[in-house]
């Protein structure tokens, strides 16, 4: 009888993750803890880590204190909060949203504190001719939270979606090797893909796809960022959710029950070699 080795429970795991598409998940490192640990933080945007995973997040596509990231669409600067002191000594930090206007959070942020935030560099995405822009072959890394939805929707573009355009300037400002991680919310793949334009998730698919077009790998996904409880299907669309809570008072404790929208957490690579188009 041919015998075959036995497999422990954690290579068991490791394979299922594989056959998934998915990796394990990384420890988050001392840096990434102590950066969102820093006392500088909103503690609104603190109390939402429960639901952001921000040290899992970061650990999980990889992002190093001597990278140059780019962060797209910081808004308000969830994300910036915990970046900037991370990449403050040895980094580099960009923060890019339509100019100039879409900044003014950030700006803020460099206003309050300019030791902590007054080295991060602002640019135009997408961007337009004669505007600011990360230069072309410059980034580590490129991150983008909750955003592939709005370009597929069209925002601030009339409703016509430039997702694939989003992803090609994307693509240009990045290192030959460099990882570009999105995390937003998930549509299930069974869904009307018309949803997309209305509901504020998007399908992991579509995502794939619009990245694969423009040039890159897709490495894997982590469920660090996974609800289960979340439906998806609200008449108000994601909104509904925590922090936004579109319909108010009206079951509230329900929604907040369930808590922020269940979403991937994919992470992508610009090839060493740009493959023939």
């Amino acid at each position: 009888m041919t015998r075959f080795p036995l497999m422990t429970a954690g290579a068991l795991f490791g394979a299922a993750l594989l056959a998934a598409g998915l990796h394990a998940q990384p420890a988050p490192s001392s840096a990434i803890k102590t950066a969102v640990a820093a006392p500088t933080r909103t503690p609104a945007n603190a109390a939402r880590d429960t639901y952001r995973k921000p040290a899992e997040t970061l650990a999980f596509f990889g992002i190093k204190p001597t990278d140059t990231v780019v962060e797209i669409w910081p808004a308000g600067g969830w994300y910036t909060e915990i970046l900037a002191p991370y990449l403050k000594a040895k980094g580099t930090l960009y923060a890019v949203d339509f100019w100039p206007d879409s900044l003014k959070g950030v700006q803020g942020l460099q206003a309050k504190d300019a030791a902590l935030y007054g080295k991060i560099k602002l640019a135009a995405f997408p961007a337009s001719a004669g505007q600011p822009t990360v230069p072309s072959g410059s980034a580590d890394a490129v991150l983008t939270f909750r955003n592939v939805h709005n370009w597929q929707m069209g925002y601030k573009r009339g409703g016509q979606d430039y997702g694939l355009e989003a992803f090609q300037q994307i693509y240009a400002m990045l290192k030959p090797g460099g990882v570009l991680g999105i995390e937003d919310h998930r549509l299930p793949e069974s869904d009307d893909i018309a949803r997309e334009k209305t509901s504020g998730y998007v399908k992991v698919s579509t995502v794939r796809k619009l990245a694969e077009a423009a040039g890159f790998v897709y490495e894997g996904a982590s469920e660090v960022n996974a609800n289960p409880k979340d439906t998806t299907q609200y008449e108000k669309g994601v909104w509904t959710l925590p922090p936004r809570l579109a319909n108010g008072d009206v079951d509230k404790a329900k929604y907040l029950a369930i808590g922020e929208s269940d979403r991937m957490t994919l992470r992508f690579r610009k090839p060493l070699v740009n493959p023939a188009r």
